[in-house]
């Protein structure tokens, strides 16, 4: 099933292209003003998103950033739209070329139908962070604040192993809440909320067979320029 048919099935509004800017379905959890919409994404449409990455990381190889310190992330990423999220040495930006010098490809339509469904915006998104976490990755607690309108907002789709989602505040320190996200999860970060700390703790392998060797895919969907 493709994720128009599911859509068209009763799950969101058929109407949903042409009203981009107005939700067509209601969250299912809000913990600090981040929203999260379980299961939005069915199994059909999931498989389908996992055979469009693998033609995402052919064109653009799946690398391991390194931050301004000088250390390696533990995940390994991607992107697709035209630009992608980098960090080495220089620091966190956008750029127009995978670390290979080559374009990266072009975002998956399925990722897009999610973004109009979810996301509130009347824009596209012109960036698709690809996450790949094995058993052993982590992400830790940070913003999303290299895009140039903060305003939009940040989408995130999770494939793959149940992964320890946590959620900070808009500073640095204080308390923490959590939640495990599972395969087809959805989660929005806006208005107030755009700009929360958050990352993953860790994965709880084995709990989804949707990839073949395990692990966890995340999308982050955003308007980066």
């Amino acid at each position: 099933m493709t994720l128009q048919a599911w859509m068209a099935a009763g799950y969101a509004e058929k109407n949903m292209k042409k009203e981009a800017s107005k939700r067509s379905v209601e969250p299912d959890l809000t913990i600090r003003g981040v929203t999260v919409f379980r299961g939005l994404v069915p199994s059909e449409v999931q498989r389908a998103l996992v055979d469009d990455l693998r033609e995402v990381v052919a064109s653009a190889p799946l690398f391991r950033p390194e931050t301004a310190r000088g250390q390696k992330m533990s995940v390994r990423m991607t992107s697709a739209g035209s630009v992608g999220w980098v960090s080495d040495r220089r620091g966190y930006r956008y750029q127009e070329l995978h670390p290979s010098g080559l374009p990266w490809p072009q975002i998956p339509p399925r990722a897009l139908e999610i973004w109009r469904t979810v996301s509130g915006s009347d824009r596209l998104p012109d960036s698709c962070l690809v996450n790949f976490y094995d058993a052993d990755a982590r992400m830790g607690l940070h913003q999303d604040r290299d895009e140039a309108d903060l305003t939009e907002p940040v989408v995130s789709v999770s494939l793959g192993d149940e992964a320890l989602f946590r959620l900070g505040n808009l500073t640095r320190g204080g308390s923490t809440q959590s939640v495990w996200l599972r395969s087809g999860d959805v989660v929005v970060l806006a208005g107030e909320a755009r700009l929360i700390h958050h990352g993953i703790d860790r994965l709880r392998p084995g709990s989804s067979t949707l990839l073949p060797q395990g692990g966890r895919i995340n999308l982050t969907l955003r308007v980066a320029r």
